[in-house]
């Protein structure tokens, strides 16, 4: 069998025979593709997710050229090569000792709270975090670790929830004390909410002072400190682990950064494949968010003042009633009272923008990444006034 760190020096992509048997296929298709149509069109502007919601084409033909510019060195089994590369370029901007790939983020958040907290404890965590609303209960069941849930449908509990929560761990018969706080932030399920800085502020230090370890949910942190102009290593610092995720917004087809101490994370690639995410090769999600990591900050920067200008214009406009969400970040709510909502949706489609579905009300979330960049913003608020004229 061919080393997996040697495999790619035989030529580029293209070459299939070098691959393994998976990407070889994608590798042909792609570049097949690529000499018999013309490159795909990136004028729509996606106002559906965080990222540029590459197609499989998009991305197949990405990794191909990517791999034809760059002196890549494959993993082998989540170790070494590019995934290490990506490792060391967040550990740096984190301002962490370690960083560590995940094949999920959900693997990142439960192995860093299992980490943190050494064998034992209770684990304080939003209600409507992501961790305790959408990952199946994984902590208490994989890793018998109660969660206990704050502040229901609030992005931000208070220092006083949590320290009335270590207290009331000093009262019972058995002793379980708080091991671990987590706090996500921005909350998705609060329609990306941060969380309350100043509060932020005094929930780490009664943590310290009780002894419990800080996880930061980070998943969307990049695009928290563009709206919050705080860098994001100031938001990693007071925590011991914080993830960040690499499909969101950094393009990759999965992934996940966990960083934090070295004495933490150095040997947590043994857990992470007890757990099943040691994947043999990683290169390819390694590969690509590093590519849309290197200048994100200034990209997006440049999306979140084009998103601003349109909210101040399209605000103007008597058909549309926008409401930004309170301590938000990319989101925000449109409504067109006089017009069927999926009636504008496809108007706005054949013009080349996308929105999500509207709700059971009509009201659409609009989100803010960096295809907002791709059309000056007057033509755009012209698109949505076209789209609701009809």
């Amino acid at each position: 069998m061919a080393n997996r760190r040697t495999f790619l020096k035989a030529g580029a992509l293209g070459a299939a025979g070098t691959l393994p048997l998976g990407w070889t296929a994608i590798a042909q298709q792609a570049a097949a593709s690529r000499r018999s149509a013309p490159a795909i069109a990136n004028g729509t502007v996606k106002l559906t997710g965080d990222g540029l919601a590459l197609s499989p084409a998009e991305y197949a033909q990405l990794v191909v050229r990517l791999v034809e510019e760059k002196n890549l060195a494959p993993d082998s089994y989540s170790i070494g090569g590019m995934v290490e590369e990506l490792e060391h370029a967040f550990a740096r901007v984190l301002k962490k000792e370690r960083a560590v790939f995940m094949p999920t983020g959900t693997l990142a958040n439960h192995l860093a709270i299992r980490t943190l907290a050494g064998g034992g404890g209770r684990v304080a965590v939003q209600e409507i975090s992501h961790i305790y609303q959408d990952t199946g209960d994984c902590v208490q069941t994989l890793s018998g670790l109660p969660m206990m849930p704050l502040a229901p449908g609030a992005a931000t509990f208070k220092a006083d929830d949590l320290q009335r929560l270590i207290d009331g761990t000093k009262t019972g018969r058995v002793a379980t004390p708080v091991a671990v706080v987590s706090i996500e932030t921005p909350v998705r399920r609060a329609t990306g909410e941060m969380f309350d800085a100043a509060e932020l502020g005094r929930v780490v230090a009664v943590a310290k002072s009780n002894g419990a370890r800080l996880h930061l949910d980070g998943a969307r942190l990049f695009l928290e400190s563009a709206y919050s102009g705080r860098p994001v290593e100031s938001y990693a610092q007071p925590f011991d682990t914080v993830y960040v995720s690499l499909y969101k917004y950094f393009n990759a087809p999965s992934g996940a950064i966990l960083a934090g101490p070295k004495a933490l994370l150095d040997t947590l690639f043994h857990t992470r494949r007890m757990f099943g995410g040691g994947l043999a090769e990683a290169w390819p999600f390694a590969l690509v968010a590093l590519h849309y990591f290197e200048g994100f900050p200034r990209r997006y920067e440049a999306a979140v003042r084009a998103s601003k200008e349109f909210l101040a214009l399209l605000g103007r406009e008597s058909a549309f009633r926008v409401q930004p969400v309170n301590n938000g970040t990319n989101l925000f709510r449109l409504e067109v009272p006089n017009l069927d909502p999926k009636q504008f949706q496809a108007r706005l489609a054949g013009d080349a923008v996308v929105l999500g579905t509207p709700n059971a009300a009509g009201r659409f979330v609009v989100a803010i990444n960096e295809t907002f960049t791709r059309r000056p913003v007057p033509d755009l608020v012209a698109a949505f006034v076209k789209a609701a004229k009809g």
